[in-house]
């Protein structure tokens, strides 16, 4: 969150819940399957844990700032809950950002800077983004002559099968048959990648997609702060095809399994609310990142070094430590190092004795009238908390 405040994102909180018609509206069908619904008690309206934030900002952005001109941007942290077939209902925790109505592809550009920046916040090894632009895979799916078709094509993409995708891809037009088969090796290192597909005979809606993602990517590695990810391009992912409108694009890091960070551009989203908007955004999965983390062995963030005050002026004693930068608390009872170690304290500033009883067992003399001199033996002897 720091990361999207210093970037001049304004936080802003979404409820839990809403009334599910008003939340849905601008879900995709998916997210619409996996909302929780219930009754609301108190009105006996159908509302609808969240599946998602962004309807949300949107709704946010096309009522109570409909007024605000643009560009605006936010940020957010929260839960979103969805069904997940057997496993049950999963929440999933996320932070993420909305740019609305700032230009194409410079409000690409700029997102896939900050995405950059939270990812190096994270300290993990590996990162990279892999961008890409809906416009050529959704041109040959179109192309499709049903639905069955369109499919099966979809399918062999998704797994990247060539063979796949030529059996699948027999019924459209010889040239687009070809670019379809294209599409599986359109993958790689951005500039190569950019210029294979640049040399293939797509429309001209698709060549002009594909200079616009030049443009963001150009636009990205002015304004990406050091260091930078690597960048590959993948035309050929569908992930996200039938909700975003333009530049998509998956963030991923060593320890990882799977992304940590997707988003991209999604025009069409913001109108359903009652105002024409361009957007784009991305979101976080902070479990992934967490996980990703504690694979590679990375320490969680340190926190402030805590300590409990038992005896005589304690509680202006713990105001002291609390104003020194410490976690301070004041104990009724002498605290025991067991119960130190379990509330995560390093220690216990014993008033009367004039002792501090650290978290293994092992005592130091001060004096307690002097929090700078408390705080320089913690630090000294810091226990992790």
């Amino acid at each position: 969150m720091e990361v999207f405040e210093a970037w001049g994102y304004a936080r802003i909180i979404t409820p839990v819940f809403e009334v599910a018609d008003v939340l849905e509206r601008g879900l995709g069908h998916d997210a619409r399957a996996a909302a929780i619904r219930f009754v609301e008690p108190g009105t006996g309206e159908i509302v609808a844990l969240r599946p998602d934030i962004t309807p949300q900002i949107a709704r946010v952005v096309a009522t109570r700032l409909a007024e605000v001109e643009g560009p605006i941007r936010l940020c957010y942290e929260g839960a979103v809950t969805r069904l997940a077939g057997a496993m049950g209902q999963r929440e999933i925790l996320q932070a993420g950002i909305e740019l609305v109505d700032a230009s194409e592809p410079a409000g690409d550009a700029e997102v896939l800077a900050v995405a950059a920046a939270a990812l190096a916040s994270a300290h993990l090894p590996e990162t990279r983004l892999d961008v890409g632009h809906v416009a050529p895979a959704r041109c040959v799916l179109d192309a499709a002559p049903d639905r069955e078709a369109r499919a099966r094509i979809a399918a062999a993409l998704a797994r990247k099968d060539r063979g796949g995708v030529r059996r699948a891809a027999a019924g459209l037009p010889s040239q687009m048959a070809t670019l379809a088969e294209a599409l599986v090796g359109l993958w790689g290192p951005a500039a190569p990648t950019l210029d294979k597909a640049r040399a293939l005979p797509w429309p001209a809606e698709v060549r002009a997609a594909l200079e616009t993602l030049a443009h963001a990517l150009a636009l990205f590695a002015e304004l990406a702060d050091q260091p930078v990810p690597a960048v590959t391009v993948d035309l050929g992912d569908l992930r996200g095809e039938g909700y975003y409108t333009g530049v998509r694009f998956a963030g991923y890091a060593g320890g990882a399994p799977d992304a940590v960070l997707r988003g991209g551009r999604y025009d069409e989203l913001i109108v359903r609310y009652g105002r024409p908007a361009r957007a784009t955004g991305f979101a976080i999965d902070l479990e992934a990142l967490a996980q990703a983390q504690r694979a590679i062995g990375l320490a969680p963030p340190a926190s402030a070094i805590g300590v409990a005050v038992h005896g005589a002026g304690a509680p202006a004693i713990a105001r002291a430590l609390r104003a020194q930068g410490l976690r301070a608390v004041t104990a009724t009872s002498v605290p025991t190092a067991s119960w130190l170690r379990g509330a995560g304290f390093a220690a216990a500033l014993l008033v009367d004795e004039c002792a501090l009883v650290r978290a293994d067992g092992t005592r130091a003399a001060v004096d307690p009238a002097r929090p700078d001199a408390v705080v320089s033996l913690l630090e000294e002897n810091a226990c992790p908390s």
